[in-house]
């Protein structure tokens, strides 16, 4: 790594020479852009019907055509990305805060407190993401708050154990013993020297995780759980084209389209930000640095 360069200079430096992460944050910084400026973007309201130009492709005006209620397909997918990406975005950062707490907990004191938090991230983890979800929807019930709870609770064990395993891998640290030697509480140990340790792969793995999150709400979408209609979705506006496939697939096609760049953007980019937490590469060890 060259000499006399910032450390921001150099987090910049370890992340540019990873093209594909490049690539998704180009990617995700249009995605993101797209939805926090649908309003002025949009072509159209996303809700306007007109019954004159259903499932039509080749109409003036409607760039991707329409779906069956006359509505244009363009303007619901851009609408459709605010809606995705907060559901998305919001339930990882739930799992994360409560998942990162709880594994904290149970690594740090051990005991009782250990067997009882991660038998309890096993049995939830024992259930697959999908039919936990749909466990929890049924309870709660179908609402865009209910959905970012839902899918935070299904996020919140992945990030228990990845936080359980940092926290146990790193208690015999030097400067762990150090703060426990000279009477630190529990909370000063645990938020001054311990989280800030383990904070970027947990960062890492909820980058990656926004993706898987985006996913799962399009599968409830799919099955009638997710965002009731009409509010537009990438992952109801997937279930709506279903019905009319054979006439109009460029409702599912565009909508699936959608939810595969998004995923495989935040891939690229969650490898990019690995490369900037792992030492060895930050420090340009291996890359033709002198």
């Amino acid at each position: 790594m060259p000499v006399g360069i910032t450390h921001q200079q150099r987090i910049w430096l370890t992340f540019k020479r990873n093209k594909t992460a490049v690539a998704g944050l180009v990617i995700g910084v249009f995605i993101v852009l797209t939805a926090l400026l649908a309003p002025w973007i949009a072509p159209m309201d996303p809700l306007a019907q007109d019954p004159f130009n259903r499932l039509t492709w080749d109409v003036e005006g409607y760039l991707l055509g329409t779906d069956d209620f006359g509505r244009d397909v363009l303007s619901r997918i851009i609408w459709g990305s605010r809606v995705s990406l907060m559901i998305g975005g919001a339930s990882v950062l739930l799992g994360l805060v409560i998942g990162t707490m709880l594994g904290m907990i149970a690594g740090f004191f051990r005991g009782k407190t250990e067997v009882m938090i991660m038998r309890s991230v096993d049995v939830m983890m024992s259930f697959p993401d999908l039919i936990l979800a749909i466990a929890i929807t049924a309870a709660l019930g179908a609402s865009t708050t209910n959905l970012v709870i839902t899918i935070g609770i299904v996020m919140t064990p992945r990030f228990a154990r990845m936080a359980y395993g940092s926290v146990i891998s790193i208690m015999e640290s030097d400067y762990v013993l150090a703060a426990r030697a000279i009477g630190a509480r529990a909370p000063r140990t645990l938020f001054r020297h311990i989280l800030p340790n383990i904070f970027g792969e947990l960062v890492v793995a909820g980058t990656l995780w926004v993706g898987e999150a985006i996913r799962l709400e399009a599968n409830l979408a799919f099955i009638g759980l997710g965002v009731q209609p009409p509010t537009p979705t990438w992952g109801n506006m997937t279930r709506e084209g279903i019905d009319v496939l054979i006439n109009a697939p460029w409702i599912s096609i565009f909508a699936g389209l959608s939810i595969l760049i998004t995923i495989l953007s935040l891939n690229m980019l969650g490898d990019g930000i690995r490369d900037i937490s792992d030492p060895k590469l930050r420090g340009g060890e291996g890359k033709g640095y002198i």
